[in-house]
This record gives C-alpha cells, structure tokens and sequence, in this order.
C-alpha cells in the first residue's frame, strides 16, 4: 500500500503562493496563526515542520483576511500563479471535518 504524498507545510505554503517567502511561511506558523484540521480533528501547527496531505484544511490570515484552504495538491515547484492555484480550494462556510 503507497502513503499519500505529504509536504512541510511551510514548503507548502510558499509553493503555492500563500506567503511570499518559505521564511513568511515559518514565521506564520511559529507565531501561531495556522491551524489544521485533519480526520475530524482541529490543532494549532506550532512547527514549520508539520506535514500536509491532499484533504488537509489550513485556517490561517492570508492577504489580510482568514481564509479556510482544502489541500489539493503536492507542489513540486512554486511554479506560475495558475499552476499553484490548482494546489488549494477556498472554502467558504463549509464545516472543517
């Protein structure tokens, strides 16, 4: 049986254009303004370590506002605007189960 791939989140992030530096992203994290919500289960990320999979749902400010974002997929670059787009799905008034 394969694993489901999985990133640091702050790789993550950075990839798909959330943050504009990885460095952004792990400050974000550290200071406490990312949670995640994973198999029904919500948690502050307190390391820049931390992992994501496709499913996952990252609650965090991002542009100035908080935005509810599903994991789509895995970037293996921090390639053009609409290729990291397709990394991530906002969420509206959806529950975070």
């Amino acid at each position: 049986m394969t694993e489901a791939p999985r990133q640091r989140v702050d790789v993550w992030l950075y990839r798909a254009r959330l943050t504009k530096t990885r460095a952004a992203a792990t400050r974000l994290i550290t200071e406490g303004g990312v949670r995640i919500a994973r198999e029904g289960q919500t948690r502050r990320l307190q390391k820049a370590s931390t992992e994501v999979s496709v499913g996952d749902v990252l609650v965090a400010p991002f542009s100035g506002q908080v935005r509810a974002i599903r994991v789509l997929g895995i970037g293996a670059r921090r390639g053009p605007a609409s290729e990291a787009r397709a990394l991530y799905a906002e969420l509206d008034a959806e529950p975070l189960a």
